[in-house]
Protein backbone atom coordinates (compact mmCIF):
# COMPACT_ATOMS: atom_id res chain seq x y z
CA UNK A 1 0.00 0.00 0.00
CA UNK A 2 1.26 3.67 -0.61
CA UNK A 3 -0.01 6.99 -0.42
CA UNK A 4 -3.21 8.01 -2.23
CA UNK A 5 -4.57 4.75 -1.72
CA UNK A 6 -7.99 3.54 0.42
CA UNK A 7 -7.77 1.88 3.74
CA UNK A 8 -9.19 -1.70 3.99
CA UNK A 9 -11.27 -1.36 6.91
CA UNK A 10 -11.06 -3.18 9.96
CA UNK A 11 -12.89 -4.48 13.05
CA UNK A 12 -10.46 -5.01 15.83
CA UNK A 13 -10.86 -5.00 19.73
CA UNK A 14 -8.74 -2.62 21.90
CA UNK A 15 -7.23 -3.50 25.32
CA UNK A 16 -10.83 -2.88 27.17
CA UNK A 17 -12.86 -5.10 24.65
CA UNK A 18 -14.12 -1.71 23.14
CA UNK A 19 -14.11 -3.07 19.24
CA UNK A 20 -13.14 -0.65 16.71
CA UNK A 21 -13.96 0.11 13.13
CA UNK A 22 -12.10 2.13 10.92
CA UNK A 23 -15.63 3.26 8.82
CA UNK A 24 -16.95 4.45 11.92
CA UNK A 25 -14.28 7.26 12.06
CA UNK A 26 -15.29 9.19 8.87
CA UNK A 27 -14.54 12.79 9.29
CA UNK A 28 -11.44 12.39 11.48
CA UNK A 29 -7.88 11.65 10.71
CA UNK A 30 -6.57 8.17 11.86
CA UNK A 31 -3.04 7.39 13.18
CA UNK A 32 -2.06 3.70 12.67
CA UNK A 33 1.11 2.88 14.42
CA UNK A 34 1.66 -0.28 14.49
CA UNK A 35 4.56 -2.11 16.73
CA UNK A 36 6.05 -5.73 16.22
CA UNK A 37 5.38 -7.02 20.01
CA UNK A 38 3.86 -5.77 23.26
CA UNK A 39 6.66 -6.14 26.38
CA UNK A 40 9.58 -5.11 24.16
CA UNK A 41 11.67 -1.66 25.07
CA UNK A 42 11.01 0.42 21.95
CA UNK A 43 7.43 -0.73 21.33
CA UNK A 44 6.51 0.62 25.21
CA UNK A 45 8.38 3.69 24.51
CA UNK A 46 6.14 3.79 20.72
CA UNK A 47 3.23 3.61 23.09
CA UNK A 48 3.90 6.12 25.41
CA UNK A 49 5.02 8.40 23.06
CA UNK A 50 1.13 8.14 21.87
CA UNK A 51 -0.28 8.29 25.14
CA UNK A 52 1.54 11.61 26.20
CA UNK A 53 0.29 13.52 22.82
CA UNK A 54 -3.24 12.98 23.15
CA UNK A 55 -4.14 16.04 23.35
CA UNK A 56 -2.32 17.18 20.48
CA UNK A 57 -3.82 14.53 18.23
CA UNK A 58 -7.55 15.27 19.74
CA UNK A 59 -6.49 19.13 18.76
CA UNK A 60 -5.36 17.97 14.92
CA UNK A 61 -9.18 15.47 15.00
CA UNK A 62 -7.00 12.84 15.20
CA UNK A 63 -7.75 9.12 16.69
CA UNK A 64 -4.22 7.31 17.64
CA UNK A 65 -3.98 3.62 17.62
CA UNK A 66 -1.29 1.58 18.53
CA UNK A 67 -1.33 -1.90 17.13
CA UNK A 68 0.48 -5.36 16.74
CA UNK A 69 -0.77 -9.08 16.50
CA UNK A 70 -0.57 -9.85 20.11
CA UNK A 71 -3.88 -10.57 22.21
CA UNK A 72 -6.30 -8.44 23.93
CA UNK A 73 -5.58 -9.72 27.37
CA UNK A 74 -1.79 -9.25 26.68
CA UNK A 75 -2.34 -5.83 25.47
CA UNK A 76 -4.31 -5.03 28.64
CA UNK A 77 -1.93 -6.03 31.42
CA UNK A 78 1.17 -4.00 29.45
CA UNK A 79 -1.30 -0.88 29.02
CA UNK A 80 -1.77 -1.27 32.59
CA UNK A 81 1.83 -1.62 32.98
CA UNK A 82 2.62 1.15 30.97
CA UNK A 83 0.12 3.54 32.07
CA UNK A 84 -1.75 3.86 29.04
CA UNK A 85 -4.92 4.89 29.78
CA UNK A 86 -6.38 6.94 26.88
CA UNK A 87 -4.68 5.32 23.45
CA UNK A 88 -6.92 2.07 22.37
CA UNK A 89 -4.17 -0.38 21.61
CA UNK A 90 -5.89 -2.76 19.00
CA UNK A 91 -5.04 -6.34 18.56
CA UNK A 92 -4.93 -8.01 15.35
CA UNK A 93 -4.07 -11.40 16.33
CA UNK A 94 -7.13 -13.07 14.97
CA UNK A 95 -7.00 -13.73 12.00
CA UNK A 96 -3.16 -13.64 12.78
CA UNK A 97 -1.63 -10.18 11.58
CA UNK A 98 -4.69 -9.75 9.23
CA UNK A 99 -5.09 -6.39 8.97
CA UNK A 100 -1.20 -5.77 8.72
CA UNK A 101 -1.25 -8.05 5.90
CA UNK A 102 -4.19 -5.77 3.54
CA UNK A 103 -1.72 -3.26 4.45
CA UNK A 104 1.41 -5.37 3.30
CA UNK A 105 3.42 -4.78 6.43
CA UNK A 106 2.92 -8.10 8.09
CA UNK A 107 6.22 -10.07 8.23
CA UNK A 108 5.50 -13.45 7.50
CA UNK A 109 9.00 -15.15 8.59
CA UNK A 110 8.78 -13.40 11.77
CA UNK A 111 4.87 -13.93 12.95
CA UNK A 112 4.56 -9.96 13.34
CA UNK A 113 4.35 -6.79 11.41
CA UNK A 114 6.65 -4.19 10.51
CA UNK A 115 6.84 -1.24 12.40
CA UNK A 116 5.17 1.32 10.82
CA UNK A 117 2.89 4.98 10.81
CA UNK A 118 -0.08 5.05 8.70
CA UNK A 119 -1.68 8.25 8.29
CA UNK A 120 -5.35 8.48 7.17
CA UNK A 121 -7.41 11.40 6.31
CA UNK A 122 -10.77 12.01 7.00
CA UNK A 123 -11.98 10.36 3.58
CA UNK A 124 -10.17 7.20 4.50
CA UNK A 125 -6.74 8.12 1.93
CA UNK A 126 -3.65 7.10 2.94
CA UNK A 127 -1.73 10.25 3.40
CA UNK A 128 1.35 8.75 5.20
CA UNK A 129 3.13 5.43 5.10
CA UNK A 130 6.27 5.22 6.74
CA UNK A 131 7.97 1.68 7.81
CA UNK A 132 10.85 1.76 10.49
CA UNK A 133 13.95 -0.29 11.48
CA UNK A 134 12.33 -2.80 13.96
CA UNK A 135 14.82 -1.38 16.36
CA UNK A 136 14.03 2.18 15.68
CA UNK A 137 11.85 4.02 17.68
CA UNK A 138 9.68 6.65 15.39
CA UNK A 139 9.86 10.19 15.90
CA UNK A 140 6.65 11.83 17.12
CA UNK A 141 7.31 15.20 15.87
CA UNK A 142 7.82 13.68 12.03
CA UNK A 143 3.51 12.31 12.95
CA UNK A 144 3.11 15.48 14.49
CA UNK A 145 3.93 17.62 11.28
CA UNK A 146 2.28 15.22 8.78
CA UNK A 147 -0.98 15.81 10.46
CA UNK A 148 -0.67 19.66 10.83
CA UNK A 149 -0.03 19.60 7.11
Amino acid sequence: MKVGDSTPDFKLKDQNKKEWRLSDLKGKKVLLSFHPLAWTNVCGQQMQSLEENQNKFEKLNTVAFGLSIDTVPSKHEWAKLLGIEKTSLLSDFWPHGDFASKLEIFRKDDGFSERANIIVDEHGKIVFFKVYPIAELPNIDEILKALEG
